[in-house]
This record gives structure tokens, sequence and C-alpha cells, in this order.
């Protein structure tokens, strides 16, 4: 066994992007959608609705994604206290996703840019499945059909057509525009006046959506009603979601790699301390024609710290001869 010090170019760092299928149908485009009525009825639907690929059963199904409804008045839901109005699920969420985007408590959303843009009083929440996806949304591949009472509308991100990156607060957003693929159909693909159709979070893997534009499109709003029964508007979405029957949606990874390379010159490592290549108590090779002419095989890196402490070890798929007459480049690859 021997050792060597590495130099600072013996190190180079990469990092690639990994496309993967958000869906657990292993599908690009997810098409049938079903809800679970033990917990639509349960506590968590007060503020949720959770959203699967089948509805065989219950052991089968997973969660792809929750609808909520959020709402600064506190409208669209039940009063935890009809002595305290306003203070419902949809305010709480209001404020929960007001901290996490906008990271400012007392911050406003707001839909779309330019002259067309509208205050987000209120809103829909697509949240994706925390199982789902390793890291974050693929911006792109971002296609879903909506059905109103007066049509159907196809939204996607604007990723495609926008040069800036903008953020709300630390992450990256996008406006959902009427589109697909990342581009809109015409122009900004925004609604004729209440803006975009929403924001698209993939740091967070959330879709934020703009009732208001939504309505005057497709003829999808939401009740403001003070007091109203909760999960209504949750409801609401499902129903516009699973008539328009297609959803497709990707998700990205970056992978990061440290390529160490491992150089083993002409007069590097031609010698072991294998028992069967020295003696064990003089140390002297034990065939003399390996004195001169010595013959080795690597087979195995290892990676040490400067306490020779080993961190980490890369196996050949076959050994590799070595001699005085042969140099060897090895790369070893480190993924995080």
């Amino acid at each position: 066994m021997g050792f060597k010090r590495f130099e600072p170019e013996d190190f180079v760092v990469s990092a690639d992007s990994v496309q993967s299928i958000l869906w657990s149908t292993n599908t690009p485009v997810l098409s049938e959608f079903y809800t679970s009525s033990i917990q639509a009825a349960g506590s968590s639907g007060n503020y949720y609705l959770n959203v699967y690929q089948t509805g065989s059963t219950l052991s089968n199904a997973d969660i792809q994604f929750n609808i909520a409804y959020a709402d600064v008045l506190g409208s669209g839901s039940e009063y935890y206290n009809n002595a305290i109005p306003n203070r419902t699920p949809s305010s709480t969420i209001y404020g929960q996703y007001r901290t996490m985007v906008l990271e400012d408590e007392n911050a406003s959303f707001s839909f779309g840019d330019g002259t067309n843009i509208i205050s987000g009083s209120h809103f829909w929440v697509i949240s994706m499945e925390r199982a789902r996806y390793k890291e974050k949304l693929f911006p792109g591949t971002f296609n879903l059909v909506l059905s109103g009472s007066s049509g159907t509308i196809s939204l996607t991100d604007n990723s495609n057509d926008v040069s800036i990156q903008s953020f709300l607060g630390s992450g990256r957003v996008y406006q959902i525009v009427s589109g697909s693929n990342g581009s809109a159909y015409s122009g900004s693909g925004f609604s004729a006046t209440k803006g975009s159709y929403g924001l698209f979070l993939p740091d967070i893997a959330t879709l934020l959506l703009n009732p208001q534009a939504l309505n005057e499109t497709i003829g999808l709003n939401v009740d403001r009603t003070a007091n109203l029964s909760n999960g209504t508007n949750q409801a609401a979405l499902y129903d516009a979601i699973a008539g328009g029957g297609y959803f497709q949606l990707n998700s990205e990874e970056t992978i990061t790699s440290d390529y160490i390379f491992v150089r083993a010159r002409n007069s590097e490592f031609n010698y072991s301390e294998n028992p069967s290549f020295i003696g064990g108590s003089t140390g002297e090779v034990i065939y003399t024609n390996f004195i001169n002419n010595p013959q080795t095989y690597i087979t195995t890196v290892g990676l040490y710290n400067d306490a020779n402490e080993l961190l980490a070890v890369a196996k050949l798929s076959r050994p590799l001869l070595k001699d005085f007459t042969k140099e060897s480049l090895i790369r070893v690859k480190l993924d995080f």
C-alpha cells in the first residue's frame, strides 16, 4: 500500500441536473384523481384535501398533491370560534404561505406584472406531496387543464418566456399563464384584466392559483361567504382538476459530483507490502526478479485525511497492472 498527497488540480467539482417523473404512476401525465372521504371529513380536511392517483383501496393509494384555500380575511371557511370572527383555517393558511413564500408577515401577494397586476387577497394552493419529489419542481414541464362552468383552460409556467429570474423571498417564482410547456400561447398569457393565473414556486413545490383570473376566463371562482363550511372551496378546485383530466409535472434534482484524479506515475506504486511480495521479518522482496522489474496490480483506491483516517473507498472493475513502464490515471467520482 502506498500513499500520495493530492494536488489542487486533482479535484474537479461538477453539478448535473437530473429530471424525473413526479407522479407515483410513473407516467408523465396524471389523468385520474381521487379523494378520501375519511380524510375530507377528518380534522385535516378543514385545512386541505388530499388527492390520490387511485380510488381502489387506501393501501394502494398514494397522495400526489393536496389542495388548500387561503384568504387573508378568513372568508370561505368556518370560524374556529363564533365569538371570534374571521379566524378560520383559510386565514391560517394565508398566514402560513405569506411567511413561507414572502418571508414577511406584513407583505401581500400579487399576481401578474407590468400593467396587468392584481392583489392576491385569496388564492388556491396546490402543494405537491413531499414523497413525490427529491429536491424541486422542473420549470417548463408544468401543464394543467382546468374545467369551469364556461369552458376549460390549459395552464403552464412562463419559464421559457422570461429572460430575468424573479424571486419571492429567497425562492424562485414564475407566473402561471395560459399556455403549455413553459410558454404562453400568445402575449403574456395573463387573463384580460385580472393578472396572471397564479404563481409557480418550484423550490417549495407549490402552485398558487388566482381565483379572480380563473373566474374571468372559465367561470371558476371561490365562495368567500363568511363562516362557510370547511372544504367547500377545496372541493371546487378538485372538481375543476378532475374535469380537466390532465396534470403534467416533473421534478428536478441537482447532483453535485466531486471528481478526484488519482495519478500513478511510472515510478510510483510498483511495490507492495503484501506478505506474498516481501518477507515479513526482513522486508526484502521475496522474488529477486521483482527487485528491478516489479509488477503489482491496483485493485482499490482509498481516500484518507491528514489524520490517516479512511474516508472513502473506490473499487476498480478489474485489477490494473502496474510496473515501471506504465502510468495510470484513475478517476474517482463522489456524488452528493
